[in-house]
C-alpha cells in the first residue's frame, strides 16, 4: 500500500532530485558521497510500499502463498478486496503486479459486479464467466478467493454471488458450498481416508522453490487420525516432503514435539533440541518458524506461538503479522 507522503517526504524527495542534479556540477571527488547521500533520501521516500499475501498458482499447479505491491489503503476493506480479486484474474488489470513463476487462477472474462464488507464477511458478486473453467479447476477458484480474501485483516466469511445469486452448487463437479464460506474449505486439498467418519482436517504450510526463492504451499488433509493438530502437523513437517512432489520441509526429521499449552490466546510448543538447525549454536531456521506458525493460523484460533526447549523460550510468533 503506498500511504499519503507528508510534506517532510515531498522536501526530501525534491532535496534527492536536485543532489542528483549537483552531481554535474560538482567536482569528482565529491561525487561519491554526495550519491551514497542521495541513495539513502531515495530509500526513505521508499519505505511506505506495502505488500499484501495473494494466493496464485505456482509451476506445479499449486495455490501458493507470495506477496503483492498494493495501492488501496488498508483501512478500505472493500477497495483492498477488489484489487486483490482483480490480480487474480487472467489478463486483468493487476496481471502485471504478478510476481514471476506464478499466475492467476479466475478465468480472463471474469468481472467483479460488486464487493461489499459487513460483520467481517465479504460479499462478492462475479459474472457468470467465473464459472468458466475446467471442471478440474471449479474447486480452485473458489479456494484462491477465500484463501486470499481471509488474508484482509476483519475479514474472516466470503459469500460468493454470480449474478446476483449466491453460489451454492459448483455446476460441473456438482460440489455443494456452504453460502457462507471460511478456511475450513480447504485449499490444495489431499485425502488419505479409509474410512467417512472420525475425518480430522488439517492444514499444513510446506516449502517451494523459485528460481532461488522459496515460498509457502497450503495443503488441507484429510486423515482418519484423531491425534492434536499441532502434532500431525509436526509429525507432517518432520517427514521432510510431501510424497511424490516438489514440496519440502526445513525440519528436522528427528524433532519431537514433547508438549502443548493452548491457553490465553498462546499456543506453547515444546520441543527437543532438533528444533535447531544448528544445534551448538541453538539457530531455528525462518523456514521452519513460518512453516509452523502459518500451520497453527490456519488451524487454530490463537494470536501467538511460543516455542520452547529445554524450558527456555527460544523465538515468540505473533500470527498477526506473519502473512
Amino acid at each position: 500500500m503506498l500511504k499519503r507522503m507528508s510534506l517532510k517526504k515531498l522536501f526530501v524527495s525534491f532535496g534527492a532530485l536536485f543532489a542528483l542534479f549537483l552531481i554535474y556540477l560538482i567536482p569528482s571527488n565529491t561525487t561519491y558521497s554526495l550519491k551514497d547521500t542521495i541513495k539513502q533520501e531515495l530509500e526513505y521516500t521508499n519505505v511506505d510500499i506495502n505488500k499484501s499475501p495473494i494466493y496464485l498458482l505456482d509451476s506445479d499447479n499449486y495455490l501458493a502463498l507470495t506477496d503483492i505491491i498494493v495501492s488501496s489503503e488498508i483501512s478500505d476493506i472493500e477497495a483492498r478486496a477488489k484489487e486483490l480479486l482483480e490480480i487474480l484474474i487472467n489478463d486483468g488489470e493487476g496481471e502485471s503486479k504478478i510476481p514471476s513463476g506464478f499466475r492467476a487462477v479466475l478465468p480472463s472474462e471474469t468481472k467483479i459486479l460488486s464487493v461489499k464488507y459487513e460483520n467481517n464477511v465479504l460479499k462478492v458478486n462475479f459474472s457468470k464467466e467465473l464459472l468458466d473453467v475446467e471442471e478440474k479447476n471449479e474447486e480452485r477458484i473458489v479456494e484462491a478467493i477465500i484463501y486470499t480474501l481471509t488474508t484482509i485483516d476483519n475479514v474472516n466469511k466470503i459469500i460468493i454471488y454470480i449474478d446476483g445469486e449466491i453460489l451454492t452448487k459448483l455446476p460441473k463437479t456438482s460440489i455443494n458450498l456452504p453460502s457462507t464460506l471460511d478456511r475450513n474449505f480447504g485449499i490444495n486439498k489431499e485425502y488419505n481416508i479409509n474410512s467417512t467418519t472420525n475425518i480430522n482436517q488439517v492444514n499444513v504450510y510446506y516449502i517451494n522453490k523459485y528460481n532461488k526463492d522459496y515460498y509457502y504451499v497450503p495443503v488441507t488433509k484429510y486423515l482418519n487420525d484423531d491425534r492434536e493438530k499441532i502434532q500431525i502437523v509436526i509429525d507432517e513437517l518432520s517427514s521432510g516432503h510431501l510424497y511424490n512432489t516438489n514440496l519440502m520441509s526445513f525440519l528436522n526429521s528427528n524433532t519431537r514435539l514433547l508438549a502443548v499449552e493452548n491457553s490465553s490466546d498462546v499456543l506453547t510448543l515444546m520441543f527437543n533440541q532438533y528444533i535447531f538447525d544448528e544445534i551448538d549454536s541453538k539457530t531455528l531456521l525462518e523456514e521452519v518458524i513460518y512453516t509452523i506458525s502459518l500451520s497453527i493460523a490456519d488451524n487454530y484460533d490463537v494470536k501467538e506461538v511460543i516455542f520452547m526447549c529445554d524450558n527456555e523460550q527460544i523465538y515468540k510468533s505473533v500470527l498477526k503479522t506473519i502473512e
